[in-house]
């Protein structure tokens, strides 16, 4: 059993994942360790909700393994069932019990039977809040009213101290809302909590190793030449990432002047996709097409050197938390969800698919434009280096 997979991870790897999680790695950081993607190390933790699942053991009242290969040697030989229950010390209607879901006499094998029961003792457990109708309303109203789950369960103390029934945990809260909600009931639940994380984070948890913000050789937008600021001239784009269900992402590139975009299929939000995609497609431009690319201080860019190299495209850097920099690129960014949902899996596109969806947006009329379309300006500013 030590060997066997799910999620693509041994029981080993599952449990060093596990570990790092606790001491406060990044997903990128685990899944490097691993050598796995970090979208599956995400997708690993989040249906957990960020919460380190039990060790499973077996029940001691429960047959085990060597047991049961004593019930098939006692078939085997032609014992009766009282005979085989006695040599065991189990009451005759458990082993009875154990032959007939598992084939009966003649079919009975004692690693089969091992096996499924192993399987099917992993029922969900119904939580304190799902057996107390009346507690788990209760909680619900309170974090609909942005209550904490610490704040919660300690008023639950105060206001019922002689009723130990009425009282429960913050750690039952969280893993109520991170392992038994579901769906719009978790995401309308969870935007209540302060942090607005859609699973627990370890408390050892530290964005410092991952100097997010603070992307090494960065150039200020502050930096970036007047002629890009006014559109004077074509050839300046702005990029991002968007998110999607599963922790999937495309990257969208918008020029400033023409406002024609390109979207890019990404294979993850690291910085080696999100870069080697980037080289890829902006490969693909008429040479001179970019001159230059703003982005944010996501670290999907932290290799942004590779890219410049590879490209001959200068890359600047917004200030933190300052998307009104990037207001081109912002605008498409929100035009696209008509196509791209919140909540699509993006995984699922091709890149021809994005590319269908890109030349959608770029021949829609712009008023800002004066109803010209991107790709009729994009074109006229292409020309010359063609």
């Amino acid at each position: 059993m030590t060997h066997e997979r799910k999620n693509g991870l041994t029981i080993a790897e599952k449990d060093e994942l596990w570990a790092r999680f606790k001491s406060g790695q990044s997903f990128v950081a685990i899944a490097r360790a691993l050598n796995r993607r970090v979208s599956s190390i995400y997708s690993i933790v989040r249906e957990h909700g960020g919460i380190i699942p039990p060790v499973r053991r077996r029940a001691a009242r429960t047959l085990t393994l060597t047991d049961r290969e004593a019930v098939s040697r006692g078939l085997s030989a032609g014992e009766s069932v009282r005979s085989i229950a006695a040599s065991l010390g189990r009451a005759p209607s458990t082993i009875s019990r154990e032959i007939t879901r598992n084939g009966g006499s003649d079919r009975y094998r004692a690693v089969a039977a091992d096996v499924r029961a192993w399987r099917a003792a992993r029922r969900p457990k119904a939580s304190r809040l799902e057996r107390h109708p009346s507690l788990h309303r209760l909680v619900v109203a309170k974090l609909r009213a942005n209550w904490s789950p610490a704040q919660i369960a300690g008023w639950l103390v105060v206001t019922y101290p002689n009723d130990p029934s009425w009282h429960v945990s913050q750690e039952t809260i969280y893993r109520s809302l991170f392992l038994q909600a579901r769906g719009a009931m978790r995401r309308e639940l969870t935007a209540h909590l302060r942090t607005r994380r859609p699973m627990r984070r370890s408390k050892h948890a530290t964005t410092a190793s991952e100097l997010r913000g603070r992307i090494v050789g960065a150039v200020s937008i502050a930096d970036r030449p007047p002629s890009i600021e006014d559109r004077a001239v074509p050839g300046h784009w702005e990029g991002d990432l968007i998110s999607g269900a599963k922790n999937t992402h495309i990257a969208t590139l918008v020029e400033r002047t023409s406002r024609y975009g390109q979207l890019v299929r990404v294979a993850g939000k690291d910085t080696t996709s999100v870069i080697s995609a980037l080289i890829r497609e902006v490969q693909r431009l008429p040479e001179g097409v970019m001159a230059s690319l703003t982005w944010d201080r996501g670290q999907e860019m932290a290799h942004h050197h590779r890219f410049t190299v590879s490209t001959d495209v200068a890359v600047y850097f917004c200030d933190p938390s300052s998307p009104w920099q990037r207001g081109t690129n912002e605008n498409t960014n929100g035009l696209l969800r008509q196509y791209l949902p919140d909540g699509t899996d993006l995984s699922v596109y091709s890149q021809r698919d994005l590319n269908r969806i890109a030349q959608q947006l770029n021949t829609r009329p712009r008023k800002t434009l004066g109803f010209r379309t991107p790709a009729a300006m994009f074109s006229e500013s292409v020309a010359p280096t063609r």
